[in-house]
């Protein structure tokens, strides 16, 4: 059985995919992705991910260069959730930090903190994206 036949995808048709970093471990980011798109994943080695507030396709790293390639790639026991293991050029996260779970509240939540730096600005601040 391919891993498409045991993907279990939500009413909206779309699975949520976390993404970690193959070198050491570290979870870079999550998102979802549609059928078409983990077919697409697979076809180009490269993740390509559903964007549920432009409703399309978009292939990480098409504006910023920081592509994720693909590893491997994980379902879990109940089929409705992936993980993805890549090799990540750049910044995964648009804000210019190395993975989107940059901040913590530790264990009470009562302060939120960063816990890395920004690796590069992100477009909004370069002058021009």
């Amino acid at each position: 059985m391919s891993l498409l036949d045991q993907v279990k995808f939500n009413s909206d048709g779309l699975v949520p995919a976390i993404v970690q970093d193959q070198g050491d471990g570290r979870v870079l980011m999550m998102a979802y992705m549609s059928r078409e798109s983990l077919e697409r994943t697979l076809e180009t080695g490269q993740t390509v991910f559903w964007s549920r507030s432009r409703r399309a396709l978009w292939r990480k790293g098409e504006t910023s260069g920081h592509t994720q390639k693909v590893r491997d790639i994980a379902v879990d026991c109940d089929g409705d959730t992936l993980l993805i293991q890549v090799e990540q050029a750049g910044p995964a996260c648009h804000t210019g930090h190395r993975s989107c779970f940059y901040r913590s509240g530790g264990v009470d939540g009562r302060q939120v903190t960063a816990t890395e730096s920004v690796l590069e600005d992100p477009p909004s601040t370069r002058g021009g994206g």
